[in-house]
């Protein structure tokens, strides 16, 4: 068995995070991070919205800081004056004083913990709002870059932290430092000299912290890369669990994640051998503190003189008020530090600016007719590897235009610079004459309609996802799109006909059907362009074959983008695009191409062969 410890666990850790980096793409950042101030007055202003509740909280911290160091006045005074003096009938109204003031102090607790959890869980709430939107506005290249699990992460762990943050360390502390200030002054007034002695001990208590502060700060951000790592495998390996048991990977995928686990587990172990170390030893130094006052004070008393028993009973009664909340404070660090290695990845994921986005002056595009042009257009997904290199055509209102080309060509280069998913390094892309870039992506989005190869199906019922492009619609509108692709039939056979739940990504339903579902959704949403990416590759030959009149009526009017390798779909395009290495080579009509007798020719009769 491995023993995990000193610099043999420091040596294991490091060498995996080296092994894993590769993996942990995008998670590009310092290893540090102290206990900043930025990041908690950006936490701060999530609170403005919530200013009554915040400045109620924030007057109960002050009132419960002063509650504790009184009851403990209180205490003290009767001891030094109506019990030294036998006075039965002080004793019983300061008794009933104390009890009066206890249970304030509950009541100002119970409002104060109430408060914060209200408040904190306000802040959480606008801050995974905030970040849910921001993320919807991140460009399609920025999903390619980032694995599912670190925006999981984000937006479910990395806040919890910060609702700790905000919920508990914040006023907790606040509490508790209210509490030493107010003991502090009542030992000054005690005693003081005997409070000189406090000060000179304090700045063992920050020796110490400060000796802790960067080893914990470095631990606890390792720890939360590390489990970063952990959800985004576990998302990978669930989305791609058909993959992984085709291909025999469950071993190997086992071993992967084994190692991640690991590596967390490492680095969790590290924090809390550090936590461990760091909060006892505060609470020990507190208790040597003690002792040492205990010395000094009887001292005084016993030799010196000028301090009474009573002054020195209250003066300790304060001390224990004072040093009690050093360990408490402690394990309040340690949170806040979880807490701020939370708040910074929130905070990075919100401060990541869109590669691009439409200008402040974007236009709303007018009802289109769908003349769509590419001019010149040079683009790639990095910009030094260009994918399309100076493509231009036209595409007329109503026209169907088929993309075809061996793989990696830019058939699917052209609809996503159509859809406006991404923009042209070079050229311009232009509808109804309006360029792209001068266009709110949302104006155009509302009249395209686009089915894929792999369509995505919310998990919700048939109905419901035929109406994401018009969410408005009635049942009867949404069966009347079905009945127009005369496959009526092959949804209403579903269990539960149109309020058929389809389970997430669509996995109770065929793969024909989940492509019917997407071509009513598009015939529905009623768009002027229309983009088909190899939309009917999932449709077995005879349900293809009953689509077909359904799809003349769906791209009749329509401007088209059809990437297919269906012979139908193409021979009855109004024009064809040959693209190679992302160049538009030949185009014409299907007749006109094969007269030709050239690249497409050649592509056609494969295509033949294959059909």
């Amino acid at each position: 068995m491995t023993t995990r410890q000193g610099p043999d666990l420091e040596a294991v850790a490091a060498k995996r995070h080296r092994m894993l980096t590769v993996r942990a793409a995008g998670e590009d950042e310092p290893r540090q991070r102290p206990l900043e101030f930025r990041l908690i007055q950006r936490l701060l202003e999530f609170t403005r919205p919530y200013a009554a509740k915040r400045n109620w909280l924030a007057l109960l911290v002050v009132i419960r800081s002063i509650q504790l160091p009184a009851l403990t006045w209180v205490l003290a005074a009767t001891i030094n004056g109506p019990i030294q003096r036998g006075d039965v009938r002080g004793v019983v109204w300061s008794a009933l004083g104390f009890a009066a003031l206890a249970v304030s102090t509950q009541v100002v607790m119970h409002y104060r913990q109430r408060l914060a959890l209200e408040l904190g869980e306000a802040v959480v709430f606008d801050l995974r709002n905030r970040m849910f939107e921001h993320i919807q506005r991140m460009p399609m290249s920025w999903f390619q870059r980032t694995k599912v699990g670190h925006v999981i992460s984000r937006v479910s762990s990395d806040v919890e932290e910060v609702r700790i943050g905000v919920q508990d360390v914040l006023f907790v502390s606040l509490v508790q430092l209210g509490q030493m200030l107010v003991a502090a002054a009542a030992m000054l007034w005690y005693d003081a000299r005997l409070f000189l002695l406090v000060l000179a001990l304090a700045p063992v208590v920050w020796l110490i912290n400060n000796a802790f502060q960067r080893r914990l700060s470095a631990s606890l951000r390792a720890m939360r890369e590390s489990f970063s790592r952990v959800v985004a495998t576990l998302a990978e390996s669930v989305i791609g669990i058909r993959v992984t048991q085709g291909f025999v990977r469950q071993d190997e995928n086992a071993r992967m994640f084994h190692d991640l686990a690991e590596d967390h587990s490492t680095y969790n172990t590290a924090v809390m051998r550090t936590q461990g170390l760091f909060v006892p030893l505060l609470e020990l130094n507190s208790q040597i503190f003690i002792a040492v006052l205990l010395l000094v004070g009887g001292y005084r008393v016993l030799v010196i003189g000028g301090t009474s028993v009573g002054e020195l009973v209250g003066f300790f009664f304060m001390a224990n008020l004072f040093f009690s909340p050093i360990s408490v404070l402690g394990n309040q660090y340690n949170q806040a530090l979880t807490a701020m290695a939370g708040a910074e990845r929130v905070f990075r994921l919100l401060d990541t600016p869109p590669e691009w986005s439409d200008p402040p002056d974007a236009i709303d595009l007018p009802p289109i007719e769908g003349h769509v042009e590419f001019d010149q257009v040079t683009f790639g997904y990095s910009p030094d590897r260009p994918v399309l290199h100076g493509v231009s055509f036209r595409a007329e209102p109503g026209q169907t235009i088929a993309l075809v080309g061996p793989t990696g060509s830019g058939k699917t280069t052209i609809i996503n610079l159509v859809s406006k998913f991404y923009l042209p390094l070079a050229g311009a892309v232009r509808i109804d004459g309006h360029d792209l870039r001068r266009v709110s992506g949302q104006s155009l989005h509302r009249q395209m309609g686009i089915v894929l190869q792999q369509n995505f199906l919310f998990d919700g019922s048939v109905a419901d996802n035929i109406r994401v492009g018009k969410p408005d619609a009635s049942d009867e509108q949404v069966i009347a799109a079905v009945r127009r692709l005369d496959c009526l039939d092959l949804l209403a056979e579903l269990p539960d006909g149109f309020q058929s739940r389809v389970g997430e990504r669509g996995v109770t339903v065929s793969a024909g059907q989940r492509q019917l579902i997407c071509f009513a959704r598009a015939l529905l949403a009623d768009p002027r362009i229309l983009i088909l990416d190899e939309a009917t590759s999932s449709i077995d030959t005879q349900t293809e074959f009953r689509l077909q009149a359904a799809l003349s009526i769906l791209l009749r009017g329509r401007t088209s983008f059809v990437v297919a390798h269906r012979l139908s779909t193409i021979r009855n395009a109004d024009q064809v695009l040959v693209l190679d290495h992302g160049r538009v080579v030949e185009h014409g009509t299907h007749a006109e191409l094969l007269s030709a007798v050239g690249t497409y020719a050649a592509l056609y009769r494969q295509f033949a062969r294959v059909a």
